[in-house]
Parts: C-alpha cells; structure tokens; sequence
C-alpha cells in the first residue's frame, strides 16, 4: 500500500468539527470510551500505523476533535460492538479495508456488513471478508447497519441521522459546521432546545422558525435519545 503522510480532509472547512462531549452526545457513548477510542485506535494504531499521521487535531483552546467521516467511523465501530463483534476484530477489519481499498475512512463508506460474529465489506457487488477471501454466497445472512446514514454517488458517509431518517435532525457536515440541524433548514437543534427550556410553547416556537409540530417534536425526540 502507499503510504499516505498526511490524512485528507481532517480539518478542513465543510468536513465538520466534532469534540469528544459532541460525539459523545451525538452516538450516546460515555466520553471516556470516545477519548479512549480515539487515542488508542483511531490515532495511535490506524492513523499512525497506517499514514503516519493522527485522526484527531487540537483547536486554539486544546480540544481534541475529529471531522464528520471519523464521526461515522466511530458510530460504525459501536453499531459492530452491539452486534455482538469485539473491538480487536473490529480494528483489525478495519486496518485491512482501508490497505485493501486505499481509503482512509473505511468505515464512512457503504458497504460494510456483519453477522454479528465476521465483517464483510461489499466491492463489485461482491462480499469480501476482511481478511481478503471472497464470499459472494453470504449475502443473505449478513445484516447491514447503516440505516442511519446517507451515502453519496461515491458510497461515502453524507449525512447522520442520530435519530433515525423518520426524524428530522440530521448531521450535515455542510450545515452549521456539522452540528445537528433540522432537515431541509439551517436551524441549529440546540436553538429550539434552548428556547424549549426557557418556558417557550411549542406553537410559538412553529411560528417564529415555519417550522411544523412534527419537526419541533423530532427536536424533542433527538435530545430525549440523546441523554
């Protein structure tokens, strides 16, 4: 494989900007497995093993963050771990993805598959064991996971719905530096949360923002799931 210096995108403009509490948040996971995650995997063993560089950078107040494919990353490994697949597979599937394919964010790209015990990857409308063995014949058996993202043309991650797609907030890594907003606005969720908390009815708040019952209620329902 080519070895790759630097790693794309990391923290460009419109590629989103995630800190350990907004990840934590975002996917419902205790801030000290994301930070140990992060650390010990993502930058330690797949960033610089595999492109000597890190998956995380700092901002000016020395917070760690991660952009928006690292984000799905990171909702793909814990969607494996639930499936019932441990954490040493799920890295180990994952370096070899991302050496089979030469991408950088294996796990932000259609296509990935488990039967909750082995990980597949789907190329050429093929099955392929991360291991490297073709097994075309599985398809029937595997469950996929990723019902709560949006690929592009390119299979790659889009957009999140932390939620589910019934709801209306999504993760846009284009729309308010990545922070959930409600689908097909630019309103940051955390606005209507805040105007929620301080007494505001929900009719008022519909009006203000031409916003309708349901997605006023999403917004309730996301932060409800969230923690």
């Amino acid at each position: 494989m080519k070895v790759i210096n630097k790693i794309s995108k990391k923290n460009n403009i419109g590629a989103g900007f995630y800190t350990v509490s907004d990840i934590s948040n975002l996917l419902g996971m205790p801030q000290p497995k994301v930070r140990r995650y992060l650390k010990e995997y993502w930058d330690n063993r797949l960033g610089r093993k595999l492109f000597n560089d890190t998956y995380t950078w700092e901002n000016s107040k020395k917070t760690k963050a991660v952009n928006f494919y690292v984000l799905i990353e990171l909702f793909t490994c814990f969607q494996l771990q639930e499936l019932g697949v441990s954490i040493q597979k799920i890295v180990k599937a994952r370096e070899a993805i991302a050496t089979e394919l030469n991408t950088q964010y294996p796990f932000a790209s259609a296509g990935v598959l488990t039967n909750g015990k082995r990980i597949w990857y789907e190329v050429n409308d093929s099955v392929i064991n991360a291991d490297g063995s073709r097994q075309s014949n599985l398809i029937g058996i595997i469950k996929e996971f990723a019902s709560k993202i949006e690929f592009n043309d390119q299979n790659l991650a889009e957009r999140f719905y932390p939620a589910g797609k019934k709801n209306s907030v999504i993760v846009d890594p284009h729309h308010q530096f990545g922070l959930p907003v409600i689908k097909g606005t630019n309103i940051n969720t955390e606005i209507i949360l805040s105007l929620l908390e301080s007494g505001e009815k929900i009719e008022s708040i519909k009006v203000l923002y031409d916003l309708s019952n349901k997605e006023v209620k999403d917004v309730i329902e996301f932060y409800h799931l969230a923690g």
